[in-house]
């Protein structure tokens, strides 16, 4: 068979290879646009995004905490201050082994259970910022031996810190409160932009009320760091800007006094100023220092005093409800005299003991056995008559008392400005239904009338109570700021806040109860008079009361001397005193407490002495 050989078509392949080529220079001319436009995003349009996103390779935002505003009592003396101190700070995303770091950095600090605990609680939150402390208050010899070792810890750092310090400690906490490392539930209502998660926040009192003047605002520092995580320069600063200082109506010296005056005893002290409102001293006894806090409490140490049977984290001044006792009839008194319900003629013949008609409930006896003989409404706050209040408490009824305790400001928030405060109880038909299921009866009225039962109030609500009786109606809301004292140096006072007066329509009405309650202290029959001590060198009128804890044999019978024999201490009624002095031109008014004990009139004398006359004195 014959071979052909079959010839090439140059033409045909010549062609065909033009075309690949063409395809060929399409494509990559397209791969060649695309990638100029790729470029020109890049460089271009997100230059700014990507060059931030380089720089962050190198510098570090570090947070720089404000200085906490100071605090100052109203005398100017320093009640919060802020003291320096190293912390050792860990940047928690260069350690790639934070147990075997922590174990290391072990040999040359003293770090302890507490610490880490913290530091792990911190590891948890939800706001985190890069560097966490690790130890707060570290030691000169602590800080020396790290500097000297820094070299085996990339990423770890001291840095300065300021911390919280009381001088006047338990002295003053009642109002002040403390600052302590901020939790999970602090983060909620408070602008997160201005804290991060090592920081001490406001816990409880004047701390947490007045927070947001007191923090001030963060700023930062834009710093270059090397590849171990160590800062190399500073680039820029933004300054923080530091809290307002404040002033507080409180008297540091008559709140030691207060609190030296209730001696072993556990109770509470308010002191007021009638003309304005302004809190001179809120004491709750058994404290505690809050210097314990500042630079985080440990957990066992929190719990033994949260949890302590004498609670001295309880803030008996404004949260604890009693019961008012006897201190309660002036109030009653006023509305009865204000009704026409009785007149100050009104008598009865008390023979200790009062009776409801037609009821078979036993006799509602008087503290005093045989009574008080012929009793009129001065008489009866004087020696303190219960008949004579059991009388006309059933021609009052219950509505009427709970009207005049309400206009005084019972039964509800004072809005004073720590956020600590319980209501109290003003009870009434409608209340006990709600909250016992039961009806009202009679004797629910009668023993209301001196202040037992349900009614209860607290020592807050009760000073300014007889604040208002000391200024013939006229009320005030109770406050503990003074002054805020901005960055400036500039002083902006606060103002008074009136509340509504109370209004009687014979106002001689308040010299009658109020004359009564000077004699509960200077008439020899008066129930004070013993226990506050003769010859004050001020006019003063007040009201002893019994909260009663200890049930004795004769019903609704207020505590003798002899009736509290052998009795456990804990379970011996408390005693209250109210008070207000001098009766022409009111300066203070007290409400006392004190628990299980009945020397509140003489707490009362002591600090009344100091503020009119010893302070005084001082003065001149």
């Amino acid at each position: 068979m014959p071979y052909f050989h079959k010839l090439k078509n140059y033409t045909h392949e010549s062609n065909q290879f033009k075309k690949r080529m063409l395809k060929a220079a399409i494509l990559l001319t397209l791969l060649l646009v695309l990638l100029i436009a790729r470029l020109f995003n890049l460089q271009i349009f997100n230059y700014k995004l990507y060059s931030a996103l380089a720089t962050n390779n190198q510098l570090e935002y570090v947070p720089i905490e404000p200085n906490r505003g100071l605090i100052y009592d109203r005398n100017g003396i320093l009640l919060a201050e802020n003291l320096p101190a190293f912390s050792l700070n860990i940047a928690v995303d260069r350690i790639k082994n934070l147990e075997a770091t922590i174990n290391n950095l072990k040999t040359i600090i003293d770090i302890t259970p507490k610490d880490i605990q913290q530091f792990k609680r911190s590891l948890q939150q939800k706001h985190r910022q890069l560097q966490l402390p690790l130890k707060i208050k570290l030691t000169q010899e602590e800080i020396a031996s790290f500097y000297v070792n820094q070299y085996r810890f990339p990423g770890i750092s001291l840095d300065t810190k300021m911390i919280r310090h009381y001088p006047l400690a338990e002295d003053i906490v009642t109002a002040l409160g403390y600052v302590g490392r901020i939790s999970k539930q602090d983060w909620q209502g408070i602008d997160s932009e201005n804290y991060k998660n090592s920081d001490f926040i406001g816990k409880v009192g004047l701390e947490k009320y007045y927070e947001t003047k007191l923090r001030g605002k963060i700023g930062y520092k834009v710093v270059e760091i090397d590849a171990n995580g160590r800062p190399v320069r500073t680039i820029k600063i933004i300054p923080p800007t530091p809290g307002a200082n404040i002033y507080l109506t409180i008297d540091s010296k008559l709140q030691k006094i207060a609190l030296e005056a209730l001696d072993k005893e556990q109770g509470a002290v308010v002191a007021i100023d009638p003309n304005n409102g302004e809190i001179l001293a809120l004491v709750s006894k058994p404290t505690y220092d809050p210097n314990l806090f500042t630079s985080g409490i440990d957990s066992d140490t929190f719990n033994k005093l949260q949890f302590s049977s004498n609670k001295p984290m309880y803030n008996r001044a404004t949260r604890s409800i009693f019961p008012f006792g006897s201190t309660i009839k002036p109030f009653i008194a006023l509305q009865a005299l204000d009704t026409g319900t009785i007149t100050p003629n009104f008598k009865i013949s008390d023979p200790g003991w009062f009776k409801l008609e037609n009821s078979k409930q036993p006799p509602y006896r008087d503290w005093q056995h045989g009574g008080h003989g012929i009793v009129d409404v001065a008489k009866a706050i004087t020696e303190s008559c219960n008949v004579f209040f059991y009388t006309i408490s059933t021609k009052l009824g219950i509505a009427k008392i709970d009207d005049i305790l309400e206009r005084f400001g019972f039964g509800s928030k004072t809005n004073i400005d720590i956020a600590e405060e319980s209501s109290g109880i003003i009870p009434s038909p409608k209340w006990k239904m709600k909250n016992t299921g039961k009806h009202w009866y009679p004797g629910d009225t009668i023993i209301s009338s001196i202040g037992q039962g349900d009614m209860k109030t607290t020592p807050l609500q009760l000073a300014n109570g007889i604040a208002a009786i000391a200024n013939h109606g006229k009320r005030y809301q109770p406050h503990l700021l003074l002054a805020t004292q901005t960055i400036d140096k500039a002083r902006a006072m606060q103002e008074p806040f009136a509340l509504p007066p109370i209004t009687l329509k014979n106002p001689n009405t308040w010299n009658i109860v109020i004359n009564a309650m000077h004699d509960v202290v200077m008439n020899p029959s008066g129930s004070a008079y013993t226990r506050f001590g003769p010859n004050p060198a001020y006019s003063v009128a007040g009201k002893t009361g019994t909260a009663q804890l200890y049930h004795h044999k004769i019903v609704n019978e207020n505590p003798t001397p002899e009736s509290e024999e052998g009795t456990p201490k804990h379970l011996r009624n408390h005693s209250l005193f109210i008070a207000f002095a001098p009766i022409e031109n009111p300066q203070i008014a007290l409400a006392i407490v004190v628990e299980n004990n009945k020397m509140a009139p003489k707490v009362a004398r002591k600090i009344l002495d100091y503020y009119l006359v010893d302070a005084v004195q001082q003065k001149n």
